[in-house]
């Protein structure tokens, strides 16, 4: 890998810093923000708007970097990041911060595509592996660095700094990208899909809301839901007819090979697990093995190295025997740490924890790695970023359907484990209040209701791994993988 490759991937990686750590920052320092904008009740929509607009966005950015190019495409959008977050640190109120949060989250929806499309512009077959599991590491350190980062800018400055902090990053970032891209477009004008946009921005709009509106206390969501999902499924059928008529859709429906659909499906289910796990496995490391939330962060940077190694083991892999059988591997290394996790108890050791952990992030890194690499394999140049758009936005799909299923699922099932012991009227929202309002809800059975619960995710995540397993057989074998 030569010098100018090697700035490249700094000026990648800094980008993939920048989206990833904002999300861990701002959640250490929300507590400080909501008290000082007075602002406790519109809480969920800091994160919320952030993640519609980034998820939204995915897809114009991948289409825009196939008319305009990765290098300016990406630039502009980590401009827009960087203005968002200067007026993020300039609100006066919750309302202007959440309007600023939207306009960084259309700037993130560049990061998370454009980047991963430029690694398969730039480098060859043998360096892609390492470059994305480089990339994948930055979210881990960004979960470990991002709160220790957040509590010290707080304690030191003040919580605006949080959002300025991203400022000469991005600056750095784009120069970096401006001197080792070269590319070459000719400047004529590029009819644009405004149509299909619209609505699958609609669609994807009222979609995602729906599941982020899930476990608002709120009985009564029904007919919401009904309208929703009838809603969601017209745009869609409206986005289609559009696309088959348009000269430069958005997505290009021919990139949708049996190979890169099924490979997908398996991102979006495996992404469903990652989120699953960031969610979960800190409550079962504080509230029931009852360590301190660093050991708990800490505890967590396993995955974050068997990750890397995965994607540089396992890329080798795929290069010499090809996407399906490195695929197979990861899958299977993956199922083996979601067989494992059911062990967990309320007495299991530490290292059993990073034990699992570690096999656990060896096969998601080497799954999504792989993944991804088939998916840009199977398109062409002119249609790679399309490509690879259509992959983040299904990877955020899977998180957010994921982590709100997850989270109806918990609560059903803590409450349950009370009712089963004749306590009714246990809120899991103030779990810990009970005990004042429920004499019997100690804390040693308030853990026991916990794990229990969670060993009902982690059964989930062992059926959903069973599931990408099985449609990772269904791959098409290429024994070779070509550039």
């Amino acid at each position: 890998m030569n010098t100018k490759k090697r700035s490249l991937m700094i000026a990648l990686m800094t980008a993939m810093f920048l989206g990833a750590v904002e999300g861990t920052v701002v959640t250490t320092a929300i507590p400080t923000i909501v008290k000082d904008l007075q602002g406790f009740q519109m809480i969920s929509f800091v994160f919320s708007v952030y993640l519609l607009a980034s998820a939204i966005t995915t897809p114009i950015y991948g289409k825009l970097s196939d008319l305009y190019g990765r290098k300016n495409t990406l630039s502009i959008g980590i401009f827009i990041f960087i203005t968002g977050s200067f007026l993020c640190g300039l609100s006066q109120n919750m309302y202007m911060l959440i309007g600023f949060r939207v306009l960084q989250g259309l700037g993130a929806g560049s990061i998370f595509t454009v980047t991963y499309t430029i690694v398969g512009d730039v480098f060859t077959l043998e360096e892609r592996p390492k470059v994305q599991g480089m990339l994948g590491t930055v979210w881990g350190i960004a979960s470990l660095a991002g709160p220790f980062l957040g509590g010290i800018i707080i304690e030191t400055l003040t919580w605006h700094w949080i959002f300025f902090i991203n400022i000469p990053f991005g600056i750095l970032s784009v120069i970096l990208l401006q001197r080792n891209i070269k590319e070459s477009f000719e400047k004529k004008k590029q009819p644009f899909d405004f149509a299909g946009i619209i609505t699958l921005s609609a669609a994807m709009l009222i979609f995602l809301n729906m599941f982020l509106s899930m476990n608002t206390g709120n009985t009564n969501q029904k007919p919401y839901f009904i309208a929703s999902i009838t809603l969601t499924l017209f745009l869609l059928l409206l986005f289609y007819k559009i696309e088959k008529k348009a000269k430069e859709p958005i997505f290009p429906f021919d990139i949708f090979t049996k190979e890169s659909t099924l490979a997908n499906i398996i991102c979006f289910l495996a992404s469903t697990i990652m989120i699953g796990m960031d969610c979960y496995m800190p409550i079962y490391l504080q509230n029931v093995l009852g360590l301190s939330a660093k050991i708990s962060g800490l505890s967590m940077a396993p995955m974050s190295i068997s990750w890397l190694i995965a994607s540089v083991v396992l890329g080798r892999c795929m290069v010499r025997r090809g996407g399906k059988a490195a695929n197979l591997i990861s899958n299977g290394i993956l199922l083996v740490s979601t067989l494992c996790l059911p062990t967990l108890g309320t007495k299991s050791p530490l290292i059993l924890v990073l034990l699992y952990v570690f096999i656990m992030g060896f096969g998601l890194g080497g799954t999504f790695t792989i993944l991804t690499i088939m998916i840009q394999q199977s398109v062409e140049y002119n249609k790679r970023g399309a490509a690879t758009a259509a992959n983040s936005l299904v990877k955020t799909l899977g998180e957010t359907i994921g982590i709100s299923i997850f989270g109806s699922v918990f609560n059903l099932f803590l409450t349950k484990f009370f009712v089963e012991r004749g306590i009714h009227g246990v809120n899991p929202g103030n779990l810990y209040k009970s005990s004042t309002t429920h004499p019997a809800v100690t804390g040693e059975l308030t853990k026991e209701a916990l794990n229990s619960s969670l060993h009902i995710l982690l059964i989930l995540f062992l059926i959903i791994s069973i599931l990408c397993m099985i449609l990772s057989v269904c791959i098409p074998d290429k024994n070779k993988a070509s550039d």
